[in-house]
């Protein structure tokens, strides 16, 4: 009898983005041209998904989605992968942001209309989460957040530090930037069992009630031309690796080259790596 495959379900937010390169950022009174702009499904909810996608799992996405042309695309786009999409649908129209990205790879993000994420009234299969070996959240809704406790890893982004403080339950792993204030200095009512943040080119932290530890980065790419999707490609590897089996730090140093390798282009989706 052959195992069961992992399952894996992330729930956030699916953006779309138009990505284009500028030769720099305007400054007032200017008229910028984007150079090659293309759109993707994008965002910390969709880009986490793509890079799960690329592993053996069975991966599910829950996410909201407007009714537009935008929307329309952005499913299409989730629905190719071939994962199961578990999607409310919003009669508004769907959410865009612009990615301006500047010579040296910095990213640049103006967002158009606020994101749309599911909600735990949504008529979606919320009692999945309970059979899921992990669960990426990145939502807004302390609900659903609590709903995606009831899987055997939660992993979350610190951005959404207000949710888990009003959902009140333990997150296993939360992820953020020792570069973000808003990421790297939280309290929490109900403390995560560990918390990782990356420092780029410095690799990062893994702190515990036991103490704090450094993890390696991955070696520098010769090039950076595009930052965005790297956190989250990151968050993406590292769920995988500690669903399969790694101990947290080497899940860490394991998860640094999926982070790195998306900064070889614009477009973070092109340059993901496969998941052993």
């Amino acid at each position: 009898m052959s195992a069961r495959r992992l399952r894996v379900a992330v729930v956030g937010h699916a953006q779309h983005v138009t990505l284009a390169a500028v030769p720099a950022l305007p400054a007032p009174g200017d008229i910028l041209h984007l150079e090659h702009p293309t759109s993707i499904a994008g965002g910390g909810g969709a880009i986490t998904f793509f890079q799960l996608v690329r592993s053996p799992a069975e991966v599910h996405f829950f996410t909201a989605l407007g009714t537009d042309g935008a929307g329309a695309e952005v499913e299409a786009a989730l629905r190719a992968s071939r994962a199961t999409i578990h999607a409310a649908h919003r009669a508004r129209a769907h959410h865009r942001d612009l990615v301006l990205v500047t010579p040296d790879g910095e990213r640049t993000i103006i967002v158009l209309q606020p994101p749309l994420h599911p909600k735990i009234g949504d008529p979606l299969p919320w009692n999945v989460l309970a059979d899921c070996d992990a669960v990426f959240f990145t939502g807004d809704d302390p609900a659903v957040l609590r709903a995606a406790r009831a899987g055997r890893l939660l992993v979350a982004t610190a951005r959404r530090a207000a949710v888990i403080a009003a959902a009140g339950v333990e997150v296993d792993v939360l992820v953020g930037s020792l570069n973000d204030p808003r990421e790297s200095a939280n309290d929490y009512p109900v403390p995560p069992r560990a918390l990782v943040l990356t420092d780029g080119a410095r690799g990062g932290r893994v702190i515990t009630a036991s103490g704090s530890e450094p993890f390696a980065a991955p070696p520098a790419p010769l090039r950076v031309a595009g930052s965005y999707g790297a956190g989250d490609s990151f968050a993406g590897a590292l769920t995988w690796y500690l669903v399969a089996g790694l101990s947290l730090k080497d899940a860490c140093e394991r998860a640094g080259p999926h982070g790195a390798a998306v900064l070889a282009g614009t477009n973070p989706l092109e340059h993901q790596r496969p998941l052993a």
